[in-house]
């Protein structure tokens, strides 16, 4: 017994002695797949981990000048407290609720549809046909958002915008009673989030589906024809067969959606609003508060693009977004077997 224990412990010595050694060897031996890394690290360090040294612009006090800014004196916290508490925390906090409440919505709405049609893609046996379905989804992602928001804007336009007619949507509401005045629907920010969340899903919910369709289609048929046999309903074959050859799939990609809840992209919304001051009130997020913070918005010079407030409030956006992932990951490691890590 003593013989097999010394055995097994110089074993274990011996593989520890040589990890290094085996490790190089099999870095020689698929040398090829390591040199096509170079790129993907080259992109990581240049545009992830060296703009991290600007978080330091949160806690110093104003430079501009591109030479002393990373020179100037520590402030400690007032930054964050002229962001939590300060002049500029009611809109801080607005930015905040309306991002959280924009994601909720997208979360709650959006992250179903792909599946649903990922589902309705599956039952189509027809090759061609389920194939130009497949296109004509997928084929809004590929749309240039400036495109998207183009023609959504017409669509909203009022009798008194420089268009030819008022918009389709704008005639529809107003049909129904819902308008009361000329102006464009994106003016009013009560329509904001529903145009917002139905274009967003026009875009993405196609393109969504190719990893869920991805998923069915790894499910072995013999389980369909197990559960046929056993007399279970399409509804039935869904529910015990499709979903839960989907769970690690769908596990996955709502922790990683969960991720980005609080990254609501200020491109599209600034797009749609433009300088509208109303529809800011539900439009605006935090990344848009950051892009006004930052003087993009208010014409000042091109140096002056990076301010404290809006380091702070993007630090305070990454800080969320990072405890929410991995909330979502703990608890799904230990709900089920499935997690990121």
């Amino acid at each position: 017994m003593q013989n097999t224990v010394k055995t097994d412990q110089a074993v274990v010595n011996e593989v520890e002695r040589t990890k290094f050694k085996r490790g190089l060897q099999t870095i020689i031996k698929d040398w090829r797949l390591y040199v096509l890394l170079i790129p993907m690290l080259a992109f990581l360090i240049c545009f992830k981990y060296l703009p991290i040294r600007g978080i330091l612009e949160g806690f110093k006090w104003g430079s501009y000048s591109q030479s002393d800014r990373y020179l100037s004196q520590w402030c400690g916290t007032n930054w964050l407290e002229y962001i939590f508490v300060g002049d500029a925390s009611t809109e801080f906090w607005k930015a905040f609720r309306n991002t959280f409440v924009n994601s909720m919505y997208g979360l709650i709405i959006g992250f179903p549809i792909p599946i649903f049609l990922a589902l309705l893609f599956s039952e189509v046996k027809m090759l061609g046909y389920r194939s130009f379905l497949q296109v004509c989804a997928y084929l809004p992602h590929f749309v240039s958002m400036v495109v998207v928001t183009s023609i959504i804007t017409l669509w909203c336009n009022g009798e008194t915008s420089v268009s030819d007619a008022p918009g389709v949507i704008y005639n529809a509401l107003k049909a129904l009673g819902q308008l009361k005045d000329t102006r464009s629907i994106l003016d009013h920010p009560r329509y904001f989030r529903p145009i917002y969340q139905i274009s967003g899903i026009w875009e993405g919910a196609g393109y969504g589906s190719i990893v869920y369709f991805a998923a069915i289609l790894a499910i072995s048929p013999t389980s369909y024809e197990a559960a046929r046999i056993d007399g279970a309903s399409k509804i039935q074959q869904i529910r015990y067969v499709t979903f839960p050859g989907m769970a690690p799939t769908l596990t996955i990609m709502l922790i990683m959606r969960i991720g980005h809840i609080l990254n609501v992209g200020y491109e599209k919304i600034i797009l749609l609003i433009g300088t509208t001051r109303s529809a800011w009130e539900t439009g605006d997020v935090l990344s848009t508060l950051v892009y006004r913070m930052s003087g993009r918005l208010e014409g000042l010079s091109s140096v002056q693009i990076i301010t404290q407030e809006g380091v702070v409030a993007d630090l305070f956006n990454s800080l969320i977004a990072m405890v929410l992932v991995l909330g979502a990951n703990a608890v799904s490691r230990r709900v089920s077997s499935t997690s990121l890590f």
